[in-house]
């Protein structure tokens, strides 16, 4: 359940990173826009994990290069997965599991049957890709912080029992600000806020793509 689970939200994060923006269209075009215009992201998400019906503090660092499409997240918490890292490109998944020193390899066409959510935005290498395979929707629009806050959801085009992702976008640099992800029944399986958003911090994807040497190697 866990690394089924995790496949679906390191896509989740393609829906990351103006006033007047009317439809889901128009937020994911600056989302896109301000991507296109990074060399490299970087930023944390911290909060809750419910996960096999428990409640979990959830720490990850997520690095990306919108560019090449990887996304690279090391975990802090919960304790399971401390040390544990994923690196998503577009051809596959790589998961290291600190605990078995393995690293596991799924290709990008089987991640989305594999993920426990019925998610699979590990497909998306940017925002301008969102709207040809998922049926993306602008819940509300509110005033926060001095500006504009968007709220997305997303479900996968042609599958009405998969689950949805809901992302908070504020128009203070076209950058996320939470991320919830529910279960197909509707439960909600995380819950988590974004802080320390960074943009051309010098990340190369040497850097994004490297694990442990010496970890076996597993196929899926």
């Amino acid at each position: 359940m866990k690394k089924a689970f995790f496949l679906s939200l390191t896509a989740a994060l393609a829906l990351l990173p103006q006033a007047g923006a009317q439809s889901a269209g128009d937020v994911l075009y600056k989302v896109d826009q301000m991507q296109k215009s990074a060399r490299d992201l970087s930023f944390r998400l911290s909060g809750r994990l419910v996960l096999e019906g428990a409640n979990q503090n959830m720490d990850v660092f997520v690095k990306t290069i919108p560019s090449k499409d990887v996304v690279r997240m090391e975990f802090r918490q919960p304790q399971s997965l401390s040390g544990d890292v994923i690196v998503s490109d577009r051809r596959e998944v790589r998961q290291y599991w600190s605990m078995s020193n393995q690293i596991t390899v799924t290709p990008l066409s089987r991640a989305g049957a594999r993920s426990g959510l019925g998610l699979d935005f590990t497909q998306l290498g940017s925002a301008a890709n969102l709207s040809s395979n998922y049926n993306v929707r602008l819940l509300s629009t509110s005033n926060a912080g001095g500006g504009r806050l968007f709220k997305l959801a997303a479900t996968p085009k042609g599958n009405a029992q998969a689950g949805t992702a809901h992302v908070w976008v504020t128009d203070r640099g076209w950058r996320p600000t939470r991320i919830q992800m529910y279960q197909p029944g509707g439960q909600l399986a995380v819950d988590l806020n974004v802080s320390g958003f960074k943009t051309n911090a010098g990340i190369t994807e040497a850097q994004l793509r490297a694990l442990p040497r010496g970890a076996r190697v597993v196929q899926q």
